[in-house]
């Protein structure tokens, strides 16, 4: 699917659009996103500060999607962990920015070519306009080659 068109959907998916969440940029071979969490009477905590589930979500799907479409589909790709460190009250907008970079694609795939699971942590700032940060979010992402790819059956004869 192109970008545009997936940004497009994801701008549509539920928890996105009654959450203020917005992907702002993804790039046409999925090697980068832009992603805003918008401030909003219905998306703020009791102190009236960003909901840090609202910001965890603008973050969750980003590695995986970024990882997956950037590996094909030769390759399992799954979420298999995550965190978040609360640093500052997101009192404004709050935006988070994905690159992946070529090199780490090249490291998955050289570390999942045997067919071995792949355990990859990947960081994202959440921060203000101005540069501060808000959260840090880590995800741990589950990369594997597909049987059918390593020319071997995926059940034991």
């Amino acid at each position: 699917m192109r970008a545009s068109t997936f940004r497009r959907l994801l701008n549509l998916w539920p928890p996105f659009l009654c959450n203020s969440i917005r992907v702002q940029a993804l790039r046409d071979d999925y090697s980068e996103a832009q992603v805003v969490l918008r401030l909003r009477p219905w998306n703020r905590n009791y102190v009236r500060s960003q909901f840090g589930g609202n910001l965890f979500s603008m973050t969750d799907p980003f590695w995986m999607l970024l990882v997956m479409h950037q590996l094909g589909n030769d390759y399992y790709v799954w979420d298999k962990a995550g965190a978040i460190d609360f640093v500052a009250p997101g009192r404004e907008d709050v935006y988070a920015h994905f690159k992946l970079e070529s090199s780490v694609v090249d490291e998955l795939r050289a570390a999942a070519a045997g067919g071995e699971k792949v355990l990859r942590w990947f960081e994202t700032e959440v921060k203000t306009a101005s540069g501060e940060v808000i959260a840090i979010v880590r995800k741990q992402i589950y990369v594997r080659l597909k049987p059918k790819a390593r020319g071997t059956s995926p059940l034991p004869t």
